[in-house]
Parts: C-alpha cells; sequence; structure tokens
C-alpha cells in the first residue's frame, strides 16, 4: 500500500534525507503529498518537479514570484506566507515528517499533530517551548509521536517493549568540534570553526547549537517530555564515536545500548517505517574496525549551556521556552559576526535571569499564541543585551 507522506522543511539536512529514502524506495512506495520550506526557491523546486506533491509552501512572502516562475505549468498548487505551511501540515497523509528548525515549526506541527496521524517530531523546539501544550495535542488527537533526534529515537527503540523498572536515560554527546578545546581557545572561536562538526552534517543553526552543547541541553528537556521522566533521570555522557547514541538503564543494573553509523538516515528510516523496519542507505557497523568506544562526563564550565538547560527544566513553566528563544536569537548573531562564540550562552543566562525577575517561571504558556509572544519577548531581551555584550 502506498504511504502517503508530507515533510515540513524539505530544503534542510532532515528534509532532504527523508526524500532521499522516499527516492530509493522506488515508485509506488510514498506518494508525497506537501512540502514545505522557508525561502530555498531552487531546492524546493527541484524537490517539487521530483517527487510531484500536491502542494508546496514558502513562508517568506518575498519569495512568491520566484517559485511561481520555476513551478509555472506544473499544475503544483502554490502557498506563500505562515498560513500556507500550516495548511501543508493539514493535509491528509499517513505520515507527516515535522522537521522545521525553531520555535518557527510550533504551529505547523501542532497542525499535523491534530489530524491524528503518525508525525516524525525532528523539531526539539515544540517540546522545549510548549512541552505541556504539545502533549497535550497529541494525547487529544491520538497521534502517533515518533522521535527523529538520533537520541531519542534510540531510547525509544529500546523503550518500546519495555517502560517498566527504568532508572534513567542516558543520552550520548559526540562533544562537538572543541570537546578538547581550552577555554582559553573558546574565546577566539571563529564561525568556520564552530560549524566543522566532526562526526555529523548538520545545518549551521544546529551544527551552533553541538558545539555550544545546547542541543544536547535541549535534547534532555525533550527527552523529559517524550519519556515522562524527571531531569533527576536523564543524564549525558560525552561519546566521541556517536556510534552508541543513547542507553537506558533499569532498575536490575542492566544497560541497553541502541548502535549504528552515525548516519540520521537511520532513525528517519525507523520513524517512516513504524511499526516495521525498513532499509536505509547506511553504512553498516564493522565491530572489528571499531578500535573503541569512549565516554567522559560533559564540562559544564566549558559548555554553560548544558547547565543552563537543566536549570531551565527543573525551573519549569516557562524557562525552557526562554531558553530556546534567547539561543535562537544569540546563535543567530554569532553567525551574523555580532557576538563572540561564548557569548552565545552568556546572552542566554543573562535573558533567563532578567524574566526570572519580571514573571515567575511557575507558569508554563498554556497555547502556542502565548508560546510565540514570550519568544518575542525574550528574543527582544537579548537584543537588548547584545549592545552592552
Amino acid at each position: 500500500m502506498t504511504k502517503r507522506i508530507s515533510v515540513l522543511g524539505s530544503t534542510g539536512s532532515i528534509g532532504k534525507n527523508t526524500l532521499d529514502i522516499v527516492r530509493r524506495a522506488g515508485p509506488g512506495t510514498y506518494d508525497v503529498v506537501a512540502l514545505t520550506a522557508n525561502k530555498s526557491v531552487d531546492i524546493i523546486a527541484e524537490q517539487a518537479l521530483e517527487f510531484r506533491p500536491e502542494f508546496v509552501a514558502l513562508a517568506n512572502e518575498g519569495c512568491a514570484d520566484a517559485l511561481k516562475a520555476e513551478l509555472s505549468g506544473s499544475g503544483i498548487e502554490i502557498g506563500f506566507g505562515p498560513d500556507a505551511v500550516i495548511e501543508a501540515a493539514r493535509r491528509s497523509t499517513d505520515f507527516t515528517m515535522a522537521a522545521i528548525i525553531g520555535s518557527a515549526g510550533l504551529e505547523p506541527t501542532l497542525a499535523a499533530v491534530g489530524q491524528g496521524r503518525h508525525v516524525g517530531l525532528a523539531n526539539k523546539e515544540c517540546l522545549v517551548c510548549a512541552g505541556e501544550t504539545f502533549m497535550a495535542a497529541v494525547k487529544k488527537s491520538g497521534a502517533t509521536l515518533l522521535p527523529v533526534d538520533s537520541e531519542h529515537n534510540a531510547i525509544f527503540q529500546v523503550l518500546e517493549d519495555e517502560r517498566a523498572g527504568v532508572r534513567r536515560l542516558i543520552l550520548t554527546a559526540s562533544g562537538g568540534p572543541f570537546r578538547e578545546a581550552s577555554l582559553q581557545t573558546l574565546q577566539s572561536v571563529t564561525r568556520e570553526d564552530a560549524l566543522n562538526h566532526p562526526v555529523w552534517s548538520m545545518g549551521a543553526k544546529i551544527s551552533i547549537d553541538s558545539a555550544t552543547l545546547m542541543n544536547k541541553g535541549l535534547e534532555l528537556i525533550e527527552a523529559s517530555w517524550l519519556f515522562d521522566r524527571p531531569s533527576a533521570q536523564i543524564d549525558v555522557i560525552v561519546h566521541p564515536q556517536s556510534i552508541i547514541h543513547s542507553m537506558v538503564e533499569y532498575i536490575d543494573g542492566s544497560v541497553l545500548a541502541q548502535m549504528g553509523s552515525p548516519d540520521m538516515r537511520t532513525p528517519i528510516a525507523y520513524a517512516m517505517g513504524w511499526p516495521k523496519r525498513i532499509a536505509a542507505p547506511v553504512e553498516r557497523l564493522d565491530f572489528a574496525k571499531i578500535s573503541g568506544l569512549t565516554f567522559f562526563e560533559p564540562d559544564t564550565v566549558k559548555f554553560p549551556a548544558l547547565r543552563l538547560a537543566r536549570e531551565a527544566l527543573e525551573a519549569g513553566g516557562q524557562a525552557p521556552c526562554i531558553l530556546n528563544a534567547a539561543n535562537e536569537q544569540a546563535v543567530a548573531a554569532f553567525l551574523q559576526g555580532d557576538i563572540p562564540f561564548l557569548g552565545i550562552a552568556r546572552l542566554v543566562e543573562q535573558a533567563l535571569e532578567t524574566h526570572a525577575k519580571a514573571v515567575s517561571f511557575a507558569e508554563a504558556p498554556g497555547c502556542a499564541e502565548s508560546v510565540m509572544a514570550l519568544d518575542r519577548d525574550a528574543r527582544a531581551t537579548v537584543d537588548e543585551h547584545i549592545v552592552n555584550l
């Protein structure tokens, strides 16, 4: 039976790899219903002409004329603006890959969840910004949430048959490009240095988050919501080889790990095929060639972002949303050359301190609109602090 799928954020790394699996599966396996992007006209036009979706949406309305020209005569329906992206998410599918980066992915992913189908979640910010609201929407609609981040996908695979008797979840981290760098070295890190990840090939924003370890902090918060575990039951360990993607320790002392080559097509394929497994074009592990697997504790002095994320999770309420928005704004400033690398975590901490004085973290934003309003406030706070950094 042909599976109808949509890809929200089709021009990013996750979106491209999802469509690669569709391409390799051959005709009749998948029917692409909708594709969305922000403003990557050339890429999404090429994808649309290859996969022939019913609908293509661009969030950036300024790209309307360019996309219309590219798809002229194709018969493909086109939409523009945030509402068009949400419309794409509401199209009837069997599976939706939610891969829009950042808080911009919240409303489209909620729209996809509202259809009550299978949703591959590759947008951790949905749970970081609005965990309570998001999980309530999943429960109400009866949707099946399938984590795509390699770490959460690993835990999902290990926990699928047995969720009782869990002592702790262990998220692995590659450590990023600066895991062995000194604090002094980090003071002069360039944009190019930070984007040069030693293991994974990712987009700019996620690459910077990996370099600061904020990515692991966001995953910590995401894991808490996905698997209903408090901060005290979730640990992070640095594992440079990225062969073990995460582990679960049980009360009897057993530790179960999911292993595989560091290729995002494995968790993507698992989500796309669930509850069955499907083939993925990834390099197979050759254990005879693996020289060793190493692990060590993350350094939260050099990488305070991980500490800030755990503190935000434990504070609850509005704190995770402020953490995420402040980080997005700070990362954008670093990529533009406006702040130094170590300034990212400093700006996030300042934003959290500013909002802690102004409001109580106890009350979480109750709807998507409240989340986005809080997101805007946190970004404005970062902009104010950049001047004095």
